[in-house]
């Protein structure tokens, strides 16, 4: 890979991996659900009215739209709301690579190789060891959220390996249209119109910032410079970057959140990194039922 790409892919895992403590701004002004349906909001809006639908039929963009942005978001950013840790989200959520090779056996019929099943396991020691450090300072209901956001994300690559979207970008802007609606409605039945209200009434700039970063930067560059990188290099060459994002996320929450990486958090990490790494490119038996649509590489973010 040309070195101006692998830089490009490393800033792309920096934007993802900052995200984490950006999104712990923004909880600091907004309710999750109410905040993840602006980020969407943002995203979706004007970039529509200036993007090519992707050529596949809505029906795929509204499913993907439902289970990433609404379960999936939803979920983190509840998660985060509740005490998950910025750094350990941005760690756990990398579990989706398992989630992913689970769900793409079960509904695309794929073969793996023992080594993907050797992946996998590592990866999910590494969730029990985070697990059982992070419930010793909090409850444990926050991890699972995120946990289950991570399941959600693994099923919405599958889904949107079967939909098969010619390019990244029209995708997720598209996507980006689904959730606000759903996310509003649930904002108000579960957070209440005066959270809501109280949020908008005393936006800042804090606030408005956190929007714009994790709608333009996280998802409409983020997704449109890693679709680049997979257009013009092989998927096996940029995926690697993604095992980044983890690394950029503790970093960065350590540094302007503070938060301690105790011992066991590091050897959560070392596992559930090289679990990843192990189930996303030990490579696939090649026997694959379901001969649908060609499958583009996933999205690590």
């Amino acid at each position: 890979m040309p070195l101006r790409h692998s830089l490009l892919a490393v800033l792309v895992a920096a934007v993802w991996g900052v995200n984490f403590v950006v999104i712990e701004v923004g909880l600091d002004h907004f309710p999750p659900l109410l905040f993840s349906a602006l980020r969407f909001l943002a995203a979706a809006l004007p970039a529509v009215f200036f993007v090519r639908r992707p050529g596949v039929a809505f029906g795929w963009i509204l499913l993907v739209g439902l289970v990433l942005g609404v379960a999936k978001f939803g979920l983190v950013f509840t998660g985060m709301d509740l005490g998950m840790p910025a750094g350990l989200t941005s760690l756990v959520l990398q579990v989706q690579a398992v989630f992913t090779a689970f769900f793409a056996v079960l509904f695309l019929r794929e073969g793996l190789r023992p080594v993907r099943y050797l992946g996998m396991g590592v990866a999910l020691c590494g969730i029990g060891v985070a697990a059982y450090d992070h419930g010793g300072s909090r409850p444990l209901t926050a991890f699972a959220l995120v946990v289950a956001a991570a399941a959600f994300w693994g099923l919405s690559n599958v889904i949107t390996r079967r939909a098969a979207p010619p390019d990244a970008l029209s995708w997720m802007v598209w996507v980006s249209v689904v959730p606000p609606l759903p996310l509003f409605a649930l904002s108000l039945l579960v957070e209440g119109p005066e959270a809501g209200l109280a949020a908008i009434r005393g936006l800042g700039l804090a606030g408005a910032g956190a929007i714009l970063f994790v709608a333009w930067a996280a998802t409409v560059f983020g997704f449109g410079a890693w679709g680049y990188l997979l257009r013009q290099n092989e998927a096996s060459a940029v995926a690697p970057y993604s095992l980044l994002v983890p690394v950029f996320g503790m970093a960065s929450a350590a540094l302007f959140l503070g938060e301690a990486i105790s011992p066991l958090s590091l050897v959560a990490a070392l596992l559930l990194v090289g679990g990843v790494a192990l189930t996303a490119l030990g490579g696939r038996s090649g026997k694959t039922v379901d001969a649908g649509s060609p499958e583009p590489a996933e999205n690590p973010r």
